[in-house]
């Protein structure tokens, strides 16, 4: 299992790095390969995340403490993150539409926007050691709406950030992916811990994908957009 998940962290580090180079992505109408890639995501998100966000506020509900003050903790969390990218999102496309905006304003922005995907992606390679099902076809499943979920992520930042992503965001976005799988490897935390980080990380990633997928402005194809939805929906039903 080990050396599974190393090539899917491999094949990650690989979507970011070179997904540049498939130049038939950057269209508009939205290339149908990346509609298809949000619709996996989307089928992704509400097959497989919803699910196993339940099994999480089932985890926090058996535990005394602190938590326990709070009902629906993990959805509680699960909104921080997706309010927290949000909030990001909007802080970004503000300093790119204020062209007067001072040059290391928008510096700014674009290293917290970078520093908030490296702790995404440092979840998602850290998380990909402490799934509860860590079996071949979940891990390819997981790898497969994942891999397609960075190749969507990577073309919005490609577009917000443009040189300054490809000279080297790309490449610090691979290696947060590896640090974020190293750490998994070598610590082991509160079982609690790890369902919150989970859940901060379903946030995130619904809003991300729903933001890349669903605004007008992508002029999103629907009918590759629902082969996406189905294939990966059918998969996961037959698996």
């Amino acid at each position: 299992m080990l050396l599974l998940q190393f090539f899917t962290i491999l094949v990650f580090c690989l979507i970011h790095t070179q997904a540049g180079r498939l130049r038939f992505l950057d269209a508009i109408p939205r290339s149908r390969w990346l509609s298809f890639a949000g619709g996996v995501s989307v089928a992704y998100v509400f097959i497989q995340v919803f699910p196993e966000m339940a099994e999480v506020q089932e985890a926090f509900s058996d535990h005394d403490g602190l938590l326990i003050a709070l009902e629906h903790q993990a959805y509680l969390i699960a909104l921080i993150g997706l309010c927290l990218f949000y909030g990001l999102e909007k802080l970004i496309k503000s300093a790119r539409q204020n062209e007067q905006q001072a040059e290391h304003k928008r510096l700014t922005a674009f290293g917290v926007h970078l520093a908030s995907f490296a702790i995404y992606n440092g979840l998602i390679g850290y998380l990909l050691v402490h799934r509860e099902e860590p079996d071949l076809t979940g891990l390819l499943f997981y790898a497969l709406a994942i891999g397609l979920h960075f190749l969507v992520n990577d073309f919005g930042l490609r577009k917000h950030h443009q040189q300054r992503y490809h000279h080297y965001g790309r490449w610090i976005l691979a290696c947060s992916i590896v640090v974020g799988w190293l750490i998994g490897l070598m610590t082991a935390i509160h079982e609690l811990l790890i369902h919150g980080l989970f859940a901060f990380l379903a946030g995130s990633i619904i809003l991300n994908v729903l933001k890349e997928e669903l605004p007008d402005e992508r002029k999103s194809r629907f009918l590759p957009f629902m082969g996406g939805v189905i294939v990966f929906a059918g998969l996961a039903y037959l698996q």
